[in-house]
C-alpha cells in the first residue's frame, strides 16, 4: 500500500464511507478506488485532491500532495517503461546553477592556475637564488648604489661566501697605474689582514680607497698607487683597516664594453 493510497483509505474509514460511496461522489469506479488504496494504480494529482476533499480532509496543504506522493501510489515494476524512465530520470539542473557551477569551476581553475604559477615562480626563484647573487656596489662611504648579478659556484663567489662579497666603486683615478679609473668596479672578497702584492680596499685616516699592498715588516705596509699625483704612503698596520682583497675588476671602456680583468692578468671582454 502506498502513502497516498493509505491516506485515502484512512480518511475514508474515518468518515465511515464505503468505497462505492466515495467512488460515486468522485465519479470513479469502485475497483479503481480500491486499486489506488492498494497502491497498484496511478492517480492524478487533481483527482487525489478531489477524493480527499470529498471524504472530508479539509486541512491538507499542497505540500502534502507532492508528485512524490502521487508517484508512490505506483508499482514501478509493473508500470510502463516510459513511466519508470521518467521517474528515474535525474532532475535537470537550473540554468542559474549551471552558470554558478561554471563560474565556480572557472574560478577554481584560475585559482589553481595562479597557484601553479606561484609555485612555479617560487621554484624558479629558489633555483636562481642558488646560482645567482645580487652583489651590492658600494661607494666610498660604503653605501650601496647598485648591484650586479654574480654566478654562485659550489656555494661560493670567488671562493668566498656570497653574502660576504661586494663591489667597490673606484672614487678617483689614484689607481690608474693599475688600469683602475674612476667609476670602475673592483670585486672585493673578505680579507682582514694585509696580503703582500695584492690590491686591497683599505680604510686609512677616515678614507677608503684601493691600494696595492707591500709589506715592509710585521708592523708596517706601503700603500702604493703608482701615480705621480698620489704618492705611496707608509702606514702602520695597526692604523689601517683592511676591508678586503680585490679579486676582479670591471673596467668601463669608451665603447660601452665591460672588461673583466683578474689580477693574474686574464681578461674577458663583453660588449653591451
Amino acid at each position: 500500500m502506498s502513502r497516498l493510497g493509505d491516506l485515502i483509505r484512512t480518511e475514508r474509514l474515518r468518515s465511515k464511507m464505503t468505497p462505492k460511496q466515495v467512488a460515486r461522489k468522485c465519479g470513479v469506479s469502485e475497483s479503481y478506488l480500491l486499486a489506488v488504496e492498494a497502491g497498484t494504480k496511478i492517480i492524478a494529482d487533481d483527482q487525489a485532491r478531489r477524493i480527499l476533499k470529498t471524504i472530508g480532509l479539509r486541512e491538507q496543504t499542497e505540500a502534502d500532495f507532492s508528485l512524490d506522493d502521487i508517484a508512490a501510489t505506483v508499482d514501478l515494476a509493473s508500470a510502463s517503461p516510459a513511466v519508470a524512465k521518467a521517474v528515474d530520470r535525474p532532475k535537470p539542473q537550473p540554468e542559474y546553477e549551471l552558470v554558478a557551477t561554471t563560474k565556480t569551476a572557472s574560478k577554481k581553475q584560475d585559482d589553481d592556475a595562479d597557484k601553479d604559477e606561484n609555485v612555479t615562480g617560487s621554484v624558479w626563484l629558489d633555483a636562481l637564488t642558488s646560482v645567482l647573487k645580487r652583489v651590492p656596489i658600494m661607494n666610498a662611504v660604503m653605501q650601496p648604489v647598485d648591484y650586479r648579478l654574480m654566478p654562485i659556484q659550489s656555494g661560493k663567489i670567488e671562493g668566498a661566501k656570497p653574502d660576504k662579497v661586494f663591489y667597490f666603486l673606484a672614487p678617483d683615478d689614484s689607481m690608474r697605474g693599475f688600469r683602475i679609473h674612476s667609476g670602475d668596479l673592483a670585486l672585493i672578497v673578505p680579507a682582514r689582514s694585509p696580503i703582500d702584492g695584492a690590491i686591497m680596499l683599505v680604510e686609512y685616516n677616515s678614507h677608503r680607497f684601493l691600494r696595492k699592498i707591500k709589506k715592509l715588516n710585521d708592523y708596517s705596509v706601503l700603500l702604493q698607487s703608482y701615480d705621480r699625483e698620489y704618492e705611496a704612503v707608509e702606514a702602520q698596520i695597526s692604523e689601517c683597516s683592511f676591508l678586503g682583497r680585490a679579486s676582479k675588476l670591471e673596467i668601463w671602456t669608451p665603447f660601452r664594453a665591460i672588461q673583466l680583468v683578474t689580477l693574474s692578468g686574464y681578461a674577458r671582454v663583453f660588449i653591451l
